[in-house]
């Protein structure tokens, strides 16, 4: 399985094998079950976790109660509570598993070293937070800017595989539409097809 995470370093062009290497002497491997949390509201992100499989929800309660799904995190990519993790601050989302998860997952005090170890560190990590500021902001842009069938026909582009496996209701939230209306824009979408 730390082969997938091997694969995903290897591109950036900025570790060497060895800090590769010292990366994964760091990492824990979790296994969360479908419905279990990886941090929950009010916790404090001491890590930050690779999703080797399966899949991860972060969402947030309203104040009346509803829960609003703010992000997935697939396989190959990187889930945290960014704010929480940053500001050691408590945070307001919480991160569930949507079916059974292997993560390998690093402390912020093995990162906070790792960083203080080489300048690649740095600038890796750098490239990782640009990479999700361009993620969020292309998610507001979606959320602003686009039609839910425009949002939905995204997501089906980027993430075919996964659509199928995120409970209606879920990506309903995601797409900040009702499951109605995500029932009809699916009906649509297969319809083009």
């Amino acid at each position: 399985m730390q082969d997938n995470l091997r694969l995903f370093l290897k591109p950036f062009n900025i570790l060497t094998e060895d800090e590769i290497i010292l990366f994964e002497s760091k990492l824990a491997e979790k296994h969360l079950k479908k419905g279990e949390f990886l941090l929950r509201e009010g916790q404090v992100s001491k890590e930050v976790a690779f999703v080797m499989s399966g899949l991860l929800r972060s969402y947030y309660q309203t104040s009346s109660g509803d829960e609003v799904t703010y992000c997935f995190s697939f396989p190959n990519t990187f889930a945290a509570a960014y704010s929480s993790y940053l500001s050691q601050s408590s945070s307001v989302l919480n991160i569930q598993a949507v079916e059974d998860s292997v993560l390998w997952s690093i402390s912020r005090k093995d990162i906070l070293l790792l960083e203080r170890s080489s300048y690649s560190w740095l600038k890796f990590f750098k490239v990782i937070a640009e990479q999700e500021f361009v993620n969020i902001e292309r998610r507001v842009f979606l959320l602003q800017k686009e039609s839910a069938k425009k949002r939905y026909l995204d997501m089906l582009a980027h993430q075919p595989e996964f659509i199928k496996q995120i409970p209606l209701n879920y990506l309903a939230s995601y797409l900040g539409i009702t499951q109605r209306h995500l029932s009809r824009i699916r009906r649509t979408a297969l319809d083009l097809n």
